[in-house]
């Protein structure tokens, strides 16, 4: 090789490197999808990704470095979340963060290859998205939400803080597969606490307005909110109507107590979040949904609202307050 032949092979190398590394930079930056029912106005619904993208940096992904967040968001409207789901298959981004139920049937149903990590899910068996908990087996594993039992806890906790209810409307969706086994679970609990239950649709605020105000024309009615996205999406109007009407209720969030509602029990929603972002980090690193198991909660909270109690003009055991995770005065 001549002089002028090693020059021009030495610049052209030098200028090839930079190019290589820049697309090996690019080949790096990874896709992430959080897909959620709730709108991304919700605090509630931002105070959780924070915990799925602070938890994602603790395991050394950053959005704009090496990894590239796409949101989609379903403000519970049945239409939007197909349409959300329908997109981010196009896009076939590294793994899908879905919230609920009502976003991981739509996505199962136009990707059997996209991994798929869920949160907030109740019965993820039953409605058909994994074969078993311990081995999922194809492209959807996550975190439960709950068991259907918790749903006769709050039959027991509703009766605990108002003796008196005798009467029940149970706020539900029933076009959620968890929506039907809530309200099985509590249908099945009732004879056993001497109460009778009546659903409500919420579907839409008319529904809820018009469902709760033709209950509260009876004597001894409390109110029981199962979850749903839906329920979420609606839980103001839900707390103001049940304030108004001088219903006892319980919700399966603390967001609800927080809010001004009377009592809840349910899991700790946001730590879902943080353990979710392991499960992505797993699958970012090679590891299959399908040989990750499905995760139970390990840790459910009591949140009493004091104040509401009194404007109910209730008296709460001492025993119960005892035992509450949290009491808001």
């Amino acid at each position: 090789m001549d002089r002028r032949t090693f020059i021009g092979t030495l610049a052209g190398g030098l200028l090839a490197a930079p190019l290589a590394a820049e697309a090996q930079r690019a080949r790096q930056v990874r896709r992430v999808a959080v897909f959620l029912s709730t709108a991304a106005d919700d605090p509630e619904s931002q105070a959780r990704v924070a915990a799925f993208l602070q938890g994602l940096q603790e395991l050394g992904w950053a959005d704009g470095r090496n990894v590239r967040i796409e949101y989609r968001w379903g403000s519970g409207e049945t239409e939007r979340i197909r349409k959300n789901a329908a997109e981010l298959a196009a896009l076939a981004p590294d793994v899908i963060l879905a919230q609920g139920s009502s976003t991981v049937g739509p996505l199962q149903q136009v990707t059997r290859e996209v991994p798929i990590v869920f949160v907030i899910v109740p019965d993820p068996v039953g409605a058909g998205f994994v074969d078993t908990l311990a081995r999922p087996g194809a492209n959807i594993t996550g975190f439960l939400m709950f068991e259907y039992g918790i749903s006769v806890k709050w039959v027991e906790l509703l009766k605990q803080v108002a003796p008196a209810v005798t009467r029940v409307a149970v706020l539900r969706d029933p076009a959620l597969t968890a929506g039907i086994g809530q309200w099985g679970a509590i249908q099945t609990a009732a004879p056993s606490f001497g109460v009778e239950m009546s659903p409500v649709g919420m579907r839409t605020p008319g529904e809820i307005e018009r469902g709760i105000t033709a209950f509260a024309h009876g004597f001894n009615g409390g109110l029981i909110v199962t979850a749903s996205p839906l329920a979420t999406v609606h839980r103001d109007l839900i707390i103001v109507l049940a304030a108004r009407h001088k219903l006892p209720a319980i919700y399966f969030e603390r967001y609800f107590v927080t809010g001004g509602g009377l009592i809840s029990y349910g899991p700790h929603l946001v730590e879902q979040y943080r353990k979710a972002a392991g499960y992505v980090d797993r699958i970012l690193r090679g590891e299959k949904p399908a040989d990750l198991p499905v995760q139970a909660p390990t840790k459910y909270e009591l949140v009493i609202n004091l104040k509401t109690a009194k404007a109910l003009g209730l008296t709460l055991p001492q025993s119960l307050l005892q035992r509450a995770d949290e009491v808001i005065q």
